[in-house]
């Protein structure tokens, strides 16, 4: 079997490509992230990515390019559902891409994540298969997620903070924010 992966980063992917790999499937990195943000972040990771798939002798595809308008534009009326529209987005483009170039099927690297929306993902991945009538790879990778974290710090990856859109960057920095006002707000309680 030969499986075309949707790739969001080197720390995510490089468990879940060993797996596949050692069950005999054929893997192809595809890297397609219009939601990465600013574009120094989506180069980091991408390099990235370019780097891990030549030292593990990976075929790797580079769809798209960076497109901050164009997923804005497609985003700013919800906000708050923006996965929604960034996991089909990246699921269809990976399943016509396999589709039209003749993959068994397809898969995703963000099925390792603890912090992404599994059940949607997986939802979006078979639409998108059966649409392009190419197969949805399902694989429950987050039990490998420590192991790919750790593999990734040993092997000095970059390894980002957030999932790429600026809105969870956003997201992100307001927690951390709302976090420290409530420690120094439970720093002058306990002063008092």
């Amino acid at each position: 079997m030969n499986t075309l992966m949707h790739i969001c980063c080197a720390p995510c992917a490089n468990r879940p490509i060993e797996v596949l790999r050692q069950e005999g499937i054929g893997v192809t990195g595809f890297w397609y992230n219009p939601n990465i943000h600013p574009y120094t972040e989506y180069q980091a990771r991408k390099h990235t990515l370019e780097d891990y798939a030549r030292e593990i002798g990976m075929k790797l595809v580079i769809g798209g390019t960076y497109d901050l308008r164009t997923f804005v534009t497609h985003v700013a009326d919800n906000i708050d559902g923006r996965c929604a529209y960034c996991y089909r987005v990246r699921m269809e483009e990976t399943a016509k891409y396999a589709a039209q170039n003749g993959y068994d099927s397809f898969t995703t690297s963000l099925l390792i994540s603890p912090y992404q929306r599994h059940e949607a993902i997986a939802a979006a991945a078979r639409e998108m298969g059966e649409k392009y009538g190419v197969e949805f790879l399902y694989r429950d990778f987050r039990p490998l997620f420590q192991e790919g974290q750790e593999f990734a710090r040993a092997h000095g990856m970059y390894m980002q903070k957030y999932c790429g859109c600026i809105f969870s960057e956003e997201d992100r920095y307001m927690a951390a924010k709302r976090k420290k006002a409530a420690r120094r707000q439970a720093e002058e309680n306990q002063a008092e």
